[in-house]
């Protein structure tokens, strides 16, 4: 018999005491989380550091999502990026990534951020922050909301190339 799927993670009525803007990203970090888990969470070290027909490895999409969250994150938070979020940066195509590193790593992410997430007010969303070496300008909800859909674009990557492997495993 098969187990009962719950129902997506914004219709479980979870996080209400959070404002709806960063609800909804809760809501998105925690697909993620379930989303990665059930379709990349059984892949061997090499099926997750696979590039087949050069796709971006799946360990890529997982390292870069946690690592993409802390950094606009800390935009949202008005402060710059430290040097050590820039070379994380630089090593998320790094082969040789282990399923229980990156598994590790997105679950500490996830927590962290939820928790940095949580911290935002409804006053705090509509104000100014600037992205990036050219200060590009956006808001704390822009930050917020762009951190769901990058997210989640990067799960489907990683789901599809997880496809692609096992098919030619």
């Amino acid at each position: 018999m098969s187990q009962a799927r719950l129902p997506e993670p914004w219709l479980r009525a979870i996080h209400t005491d959070v404002p709806p803007v960063p609800r909804a990203v809760l809501h998105a970090l925690d697909l993620a989380k379930e989303d990665l888990e059930k379709w990349c969470g059984d892949l061997s070290d090499n099926e997750l550091n696979a590039g087949p027909f050069g796709l971006a490895p799946v360990a890529f999409h997982i390292q870069h999502i946690a690592r993409s969250i802390d950094r606009l994150l800390t935009y949202a938070e008005g402060k710059e990026l430290a040097a050590e979020q820039l070379g994380a940066l630089r090593t998320e195509l790094d082969p040789g990534a282990t399923r229980d590193a990156i598994f590790k790593e997105l679950a500490v992410a996830l927590t962290k951020s939820a928790e940095r997430i949580r911290a935002f007010n409804s006053e705090s969303l509509n104000e100014s922050r600037n992205v990036g070496r050219n200060r590009l300008p956006t808001t704390v909800a822009g930050l917020l909301v762009h951190i769901a859909d990058h997210t989640q674009r990067h799960v489907g990557q990683a789901i599809t190339t997880a496809k692609v492997v096992r098919a030619h495993s």
